[in-house]
């Protein structure tokens, strides 16, 4: 078991259940140091090495890259992927980011070499891994790089721009940015990390990274030139599906024919496969830190998910965390693996897991993405059924934005929970045959309704200088009618899903005891539909939830920063020690009282609870 960073070495194997344990085809996770990774054994003597890129770009890339390691793994070749310390399900690193990821990705070539057997390795990089595993100094034979940056400068530049389109407040302004520091996505790149960033040339390179390199994307001939004249044979070729590749987290599209000239680079001219490579042998895989302790494992229908517990007591109950969008089991800016080990660090044990379609689990039967559907309710269940096998039976099930729907859909349906807390979520049901993609990127996007913006004059400032062409305005509007219609009609028990209202099931809910705790941020749109369904009356809503609604001000839909993170985690804290009560409402023995609020950066408490209004 790996403990504490004074461990030895990396481990690996993972663990599973019976039925998983079959697949003999499967990945394993393991252990590099600090970085937490998946390794697909092979019978040939070439090892590739998958080096993602970082923060938002590798989330949306994240399900896509899993698919390339897979497709390189089944011609043989012994395959590793892994995330850079700080980043995904990693530890964080104990000193500077860049440096950190340069040695992780030196502990994988050493991993395929030492402990797989390869005589060759390959390096699939992609963007700033590209830029990072072109200046690692590791042996490499062959190296793929897949949109590299140049320079460090020039990929803080980019994600300077990014941020201001994807980083952005209910009123769509960008979100203020923290001095020397730039939040991406919700990933937030530390003063250190950006002056890193600022020393990386490779242009300023004495020799070739590999001796073969393929080299893919806009603007590499100047890059290809270099690398040449220092000895390398370098191919060169477009990148057309990139902006899909990193820039759409919700609705990902495989770039197949980039992939297959990948896979044929990487593997080309390998030696034959050998039938007694050596391979890692099996050990349960575990990352930990001082407060907390994480096991990986299989189960259900092709499920994966990560346990993390107290390194200390555990006082029971255990929070079930369910997949936004489609991000990874991490979360959005690796929130809920940061969500996680705190909670654990306070004494409460966490389950963050990949629905079907997300992540590292397999793939939905119709191959559908996971949004806004009914039946990925039966993947909630295999894991409640999981942890009940590990007797860490969840009392509380969180879910944000499309998590938050079906978190509802969930408590709704199993009686093994008896409370959510559901952030911003944007409607209780869907209709059927209703487009969900449509439905996302034209009605979703976290901000205040434009009926709502009227109010305020920038918005009528944007209309008159033609920044806001007034046909999207009347088309957006019309959508929030439609949006506020359906609500409302789907409080007449006749026309709503099953014939059951909101408020008749939430009845149900509190007849059993179960309860949910609502957050918004001010301005979500998600707040009509509550309003719609539950009523006006914030007493109202509050005495049939069980819990106030919690309207929290100034934060985005995603509630990025530490300070709105903070929040989100006193709150959670709280449901949790509440169920524990009504379980058992005798005082727990050796739980330390906790205050009910916890300060946020800047001293102040979170905000209170505030009345909701359509």
């Amino acid at each position: 078991m790996l403990t504490d960073r004074a461990g030895k070495g990396p481990n690996s194997g993972p663990t599973l259940g019976p039925a998983a344990e079959s697949l003999a085809a499967e990945p394993v996770p393991v252990v590099l140091g600090d970085a937490f990774g998946w390794f697909s054994p092979g019978g040939r003597r070439r090892g590739v090495l998958l080096c993602g890129t970082f923060g938002f770009e590798q989330w949306c890339a994240y399900r896509s890259w899993r698919e390339l390691a897979a497709m390189i793994a089944g011609t043989g070749c012994p395959t590793l992927r892994f995330d850079y310390p700080g980043q995904g399900d990693s530890r964080d690193p104990a000193g500077p980011e860049i440096p950190a990821a340069l040695d992780a990705i030196r502990a994988g070539l050493a991993y395929l070499r030492e402990q797989a057997g390869a005589e060759e390795v390959v390096v699939v990089s992609l963007r700033l891994g590209a830029t990072l595993a072109a200046l690692s100094g590791g042996r490499i034979d062959r190296l793929v790089m897949l949109a590299p940056f140049a320079t460090g400068k020039a990929y803080r530049r980019e994600m300077a721009m990014q941020s201001r389109l994807i980083d952005v407040m209910p009123d769509r302004t960008p979100m203020p940015q923290g001095p020397d520091s730039l939040m991406v996505g919700s990933f937030l790149l530390g003063p250190r990390t950006l002056v890193d960033l600022a020393r990386l040339d490779l242009a300023a390179a004495e020799r070739a990274p590999a001796p073969q390199i393929l080299m893919l994307g806009p603007k590499v001939e100047t890059l290809a030139e270099r690398y040449r004249a220092l000895g390398s044979v370098v191919e060169t070729g477009p990148l057309p599906d990139l902006t899909q590749l990193v820039s759409d987290p919700l609705f990902p599209r495989l770039p197949a024919e980039t992939f297959a000239r990948v896979r044929d680079f990487a593997v080309a001219q390998a030696p034959a496969p050998v039938a007694s490579l050596p391979s890692p042998s099996p050990a349960p895989c575990r990352l930990a830190d001082a407060g907390w302790q994480e096991e990986v494992s299989r189960f259900g229908p092709g499920l994966v998910g990560i346990l993390c517990r107290p390194r200390g007591a555990w006082g029971g109950g255990t929070v079930l965390v369910v997949n936004s969008g489609r991000n990874p089991r991490a979360g959005h800016g690796r929130q809920t693996t940061q969500l996680a080990r705190r909670l654990a660090a306070s004494g409460i044990a966490s389950f963050r897991f990949d629905l079907r379609g997300v992540g590292d689990s397999a793939e939905r039967p119709d191959g559908s993405p996971p949004l806004y559907t009914v039946d990925a309710v039966e993947d909630v269940q295999a894991a409640l059924t999981h942890l009940e096998a590990r007797q860490h039976t969840p009392c509380v099930v969180l879910g944000v934005c499309s998590g938050a729907f079906l978190a509802f859909q969930s408590i709704c349906r199993d009686e093994r929970l008896s409370a959510a807390v559901l952030v911003n979520l944007y409607c209780f049901d869907v209709g059927p045959g209703t487009d969900v993609e449509t439905m996302i990127r034209d009605s979703f996007r976290g901000e205040v309704s434009y009926a709502e913006r009227a109010r305020q004059g920038a918005l009528w400032r944007r209309i008159v200088s033609g920044e806001l062409p007034i046909g999207r305005i009347l088309r957006a509007v019309g959508r929030d009618a439609r949006a506020r219609l359906a609500a409302w009609t789907a409080r007449i028990p006749g026309l709503a899903p099953g014939g059951v209202t909101v408020a008749r099931r939430v009845a149900r809910l509190r007849r059993r005891g179960a309860r949910i705790h609502a957050v918004y941020g001010r301005g979500d749109r998600g707040i009509a539909a509550l309003a719609a369904n539950l009523g006006q009356s914030p007493e109202g809503i509050a005495r049939q939830l069980g819990y106030p609604v919690t309207v929290l001000d100034d934060v985005d839909h995603n509630l990025s920063r530490p300070a709105d993170q903070e929040r989100l985690f006193a709150i959670v804290r709280d449901a949790v020690e509440d169920a524990r009560r009504a379980r058992n409402p005798e005082p727990e023995a050796g739980l330390a009282a906790r205050p009910r609020d916890v300060p946020d950066q800047s001293g102040s408490r979170p905000a209170p609870v505030a009345a909701v209004r359509a």
